[in-house]
């Protein structure tokens, strides 16, 4: 009998500590983020996929095409094609493909790079319904999309998957249908979901 009261008692005494708890928290401030319509700040040292960087006076790629990243990516996703243009002292990248089905983000590429061309962007929002938006990623044609000389080269139209321009087709699906609203983006703005 009295093992029974202990039980009754005990238990009443881990439900009160339970509901202080639970009352303790009801004052709180959230700390919820309403994500796609809020994000968060990605901190200095997260690594999203790669990207090039570009010479502040010239507005090219620093990229000189030496295949250093090619040679050193242990998941063999880095692709570099380059020629030598009249008038220019080194190499021109023309064509700069990366698979980030397959990149693990280590960053052998952007450590092993000599002329320091390479960087991890800051954009983790990459989202489609197809994995052919991720295969092959033309970093160059990326970066000459990009706004200026001074522009970020890792904004990317929010919604619209890497390497995917508007109007393109990734897999076959119009691309507008295969978008995912992009942060501080309300669901509906951007085309269908």
């Amino acid at each position: 009998m009295k093992r029974v009261i202990f039980e009754i008692v005990g238990g009443f005494k881990s439900l009160l500590t339970g509901m202080w708890i639970t009352l303790q928290q009801f004052f709180k401030k959230d700390v919820t983020v309403r994500y796609p319509h809020e994000s968060l700040k990605m901190t200095k040292r997260f690594r999203g996929h790669v990207v090039l960087v570009r010479d502040p006076e010239t507005g090219k790629s620093l990229c000189v095409a030496c295949k250093s990243c090619e040679k050193a990516c242990p998941s063999d996703c880095i692709v570099v094609e380059g020629i030598k243009r009249e008038g220019e002292k080194k190499k021109s990248v023309t064509e700069f493909e990366l698979d980030f089905t397959r990149c693990s983000l280590c960053g052998s590429c952007v450590e092993v790079c000599p002329s320091d061309a390479l960087e991890f962007s800051k954009d983790y929002n990459l989202a489609s319904t197809s994995k052919d938006a991720f295969v092959k990623i033309d970093l160059v044609r990326d970066m000459e999309k990009s706004k200026a000389p001074g522009a970020a080269l890792t904004e990317v139209e929010p919604g619209r998957p890497l390497g995917e321009t508007p109007g393109s087709t990734a897999g076959g699906t119009p691309a507008a249908t295969d978008r995912v609203p992009g942060p501080g983006k309300p669901v509906g703005e951007e085309g269908k979901v």
